[in-house]
Order: structure tokens, then sequence, then C-alpha cells
């Protein structure tokens, strides 16, 4: 069935499918409110970009030291199990999060006889976010390799290409339409001012709330319609039973031996440790400096919207916009990248920023895909959690560890100069990968690593 439109057709009646995609637009959805509210609610209480990069860390670390366990028990075990549990760990997590801002007033009543005092301070309320978000991390070094190792078992591979499709496109439609959702909650709540400056938190907290409960409640529907699927029957794993860190090691050792994977994780993990946790301080700040939440929930929706016009691009004509092999068009579509973050040093209107991070956007969904594919394409089926896992790692676990020093960095040099030395960064990174590498030469089209 080699016709998009029959693969699509035949796709939209497979009950498995029905499911995945239902649960997983409104667990997408939930999720984009989250990475709006969180940060800015740091900033209200706070103010400080320095505590802002520590929160981002903090749900980090876990997930970077935990994710290549989290794919290997996702290769050992059901995808949806573990999938599973991780959905109902992230529910509580957020139920907690959703209480601690709406009982963030003086005192909670319970009763007409019976009163409790919170007497929560903003240094109080900060610990407790402190540890949410750590707990918030662990749980995702589980559910992200067993989430994107779940639709080979329950997708026939004839559907793999209409399925990936049409799932990562709906997810870059989350982050177009949960942003502004985000922001427009804030703004209507009395969150689109300034920083909290001195600390305050802000006066009706009913937008945070609203944002992180509905986040709870998409992980609770989700893991219902996970349950709905009927995984598919798999071969028998290849591998001779080994205990899980013998199983990571298996996926270290994979990686290590596939040059080209190897190569291009490296210089993956080098551009993620440098620049992208960078910028995930980076934007939330500007947007402040600019006009508030409404400029962020902008900001990010621009950045989804990009990313889905760069998705559509590759998926309709990849090949074709392609330079030259797969490893020159990294490259040069990340010196693009430098380039456009330059400008954004010299950002004065809430629309200019949205149109820089609109053309990122589009850069970053067109390479998604074809990233995506390549590595399908050269991980053999009963490797595909391990390999994920350390793929997201990259991005997942190394870029917070630099957006904790870019909020050191930012109280010690403007914004402006953050933007500047990233993008002029990213540009020689990219340049030095081109002269001192092999990865120019890496193509889309080699077979997988037995």
């Amino acid at each position: 069935m080699d016709d998009p439109k029959l693969q699509r057709a035949a796709l939209k009646r497979d009950p498995n499918f029905k499911w995945l995609l239902r649960g997983g637009v409104i667990s997408m959805l939930g999720d984009q409110l989250t990475i709006v509210a969180l940060p800015w609610l740091v900033l209200k209480l706070t103010g400080d970009t320095l505590a802002l990069g520590f929160v981002i860390a903090l749900m980090s670390i876990p997930r970077a030291v935990f994710i290549l366990i989290g794919g290997a028990l996702t290769d050992r075990y059901s995808p949806k199990r573990v999938l599973m549990l991780s959905k109902y760990a992230n529910a509580v997590l957020l139920a907690l999060l959703t209480l601690l801002v709406l009982n963030h007033e003086p005192a909670l009543q319970i009763s007409d006889t019976l009163s409790l005092t919170v007497d929560l301070s903003p240094h109080a309320t900060l610990n407790i976010i402190y540890v949410l978000a750590f707990a918030i991390g662990l749980a995702q070094a589980f559910g992200i390799p067993s989430g994107t190792s779940m639709m080979p078992h329950a997708i026939p591979p004839a559907h793999f290409q209409a399925a990936n499709g049409m799932m990562m496109g709906l997810r870059q439609l989350t982050m177009l339409v949960g942003p502004l959702m985000a922001a427009g909650l804030l703004a209507i709540s009395g969150g689109s001012g300034g920083n909290g400056g001195s600390g305050g938190m802000i006066a009706d907290a009913r937008g945070l709330a609203f944002a992180f409960g509905f986040d709870c409640v998409s992980f609770l529907v989700s893991a219902w319609t996970l349950s709905r699927v009927r995984t598919l029957a798999m071969p028998s794993k290849t591998e001779a039973p080994q205990s899980v860190l013998g199983s990571v090691h298996a996926g270290l050792a994979m990686v290590w031996s596939d040059v080209p994977l190897r190569l291009c994780f490296i210089y993956w993990g080098t551009v993620s440790l440098f620049i992208g946790g960078a910028m995930q301080v980076a934007i939330p700040v500007l947007a402040s400096e600019l006009h508030g939440a409404s400029t962020l929930g902008l900001l990010m929706g621009a950045n989804g919207a990009g990313m889905l016009l760069g998705m559509a691009g590759a998926a309709v004509g990849g090949k074709r916009l392609r330079f030259a092999t797969f490893g020159t068009t990294i490259l040069l579509i990340d010196a693009i990248a430098g380039l456009l973050l330059i400008p954004m040093a010299a950002v004065h209107a809430a629309w200019q920023a949205a149109l820089l991070m609109l053309l990122l956007g589009v850069l970053s969904g067109f390479m998604q895909v074809n990233v995506f594919t390549w590595i399908q394409r050269r991980v053999p089926p009963h490797m595909m959690g391990r390999a994920m896992s350390i793929f997201m790692f990259i991005f997942m676990g190394l870029a917070p560890m630099s957006a904790a020093a870019a909020g050191w960095i930012l109280t010690m040099i403007p914004l402006s100069q953050l933007f500047v030395g990233g993008g002029i960064i990213l540009m020689a990174f990219a340049a030095l990968a081109w002269l001192l590498t092999p990865i120019r030469g890496i193509t889309s089209n080699t077979p997988q690593p037995q």
C-alpha cells in the first residue's frame, strides 16, 4: 500500500490508532499549558532568572539520570505498562501543583468551625515547586522512552509513516493552541504583567491552577485511552537475558559502534549542552521584558506553528528540499538557526520576536521529521527504546544543564548578549563540524546495523 491516501484511510479505521490519537491530543495539549504556566509561576513568585533556570534544571536532572534506565525497561517490559504508570504518576504530581497554587492564601477554610493555617511564604512555596519539578522530571524519564516506542507495538509497519506524520503534526498543532490558551488564561486572571519583583504571588491564581489542573486531567484521560489499546504480537527478542544496567550498556554500545549515529549524537549533544538550555531560559525572560504572559504564549505559539509548517514541508518535499547529504543539511540548518538567534537581541516588539520564533520553528520541524526517520531506519526494532532514550537524553537531559548556567549568566550580562553569543556559538559549531568531522558525508539511506 504505497498510496499515501490509501494508507491514511486504512489508518483511520485502525482502532488502536484512534485510541492513541485521542489520548495523545489531550495529553499534549495539557503539557503545553504546563510548559507556559510553570516558568511563569516561578517568575511571578520570585522575579529571579536564577530560580527559573534552577527549576528547569531540577526537572531535567532526574530525567537525564534515569531516562536510559527508562529506555531499558521499555525494551524489557511492555511500553504500554511503563507509559501507563508514568501517566498516573504525572497526574498525581500535577494535582499537587494545582492545590499548591490554589492554597497559597494565608488560610484554608476546612469547614465553618475549623480553619487550617497554611501560611506559605514565597520561599516555602518555591521549595515545594523545586520538589515537584524534580518528581515530574523523574516521571518523564520513564514516560518519554515508553511513549516514543509505543507506536510500533500498536500500529502495523505499513502504517508507520502515515501514523508518525499525523501524530507529529497534531503535536505541533497543540504547540500552537496550548500556549495561546495558557496565555489567555493568565492574561484574563491578571497574570499578564511583569515579574513579581519583590516576590509576591499574583493576586489571582485561578489561571495557573486551571492550566495545571487541565494537565492533570489530561494524564488521567490519556491513561484511560491507552488502556483501550491492544498491543500487537511482537517477534521474540534476539538478545540474551541481562540486567537493566547491562541492557543500558548494550544500547550505548550499539550507538557507539554505529559511526554515523555516534557522530550525530555527539554533535547534537554538544549543541544541546551549550545552546539548547540557554534558549529555554532566554525566551521566557524576553517575553517578560516585552509585555508578559501573553507575549510568552505568542512566542511559543509562533514556534509551534513554524514547526508544523516545517514538518509539512518535510513530509511533502523532504528529499527535494535537502541540501546535498543528510549530514550537510543538518549543519546548514543549524548555521541558519544561529543567524536567526542574533537578531533576537535587538527586538523591541512582540511581533518581531514571534516572526523569528516562527522561522526557527520551521527549521526545527523540518529537521525533526528527517532525523526521526533516519534513526528509525538505522536502529533495530528491539533496540528502539534504548536508542530513543539516548536521543531524548541529548535534548532533554543535557540542555537543562546549560539552563541553570544561563540563569546565572543572566545575573551578570544583559539578555541581548546571551542571544548574540548563542547564535555565534551555534554557527561556529556547525562550521567546525563541517570542516573537521565526516558528518557532512552522512546520507539518509544507510541500512540498519545488525
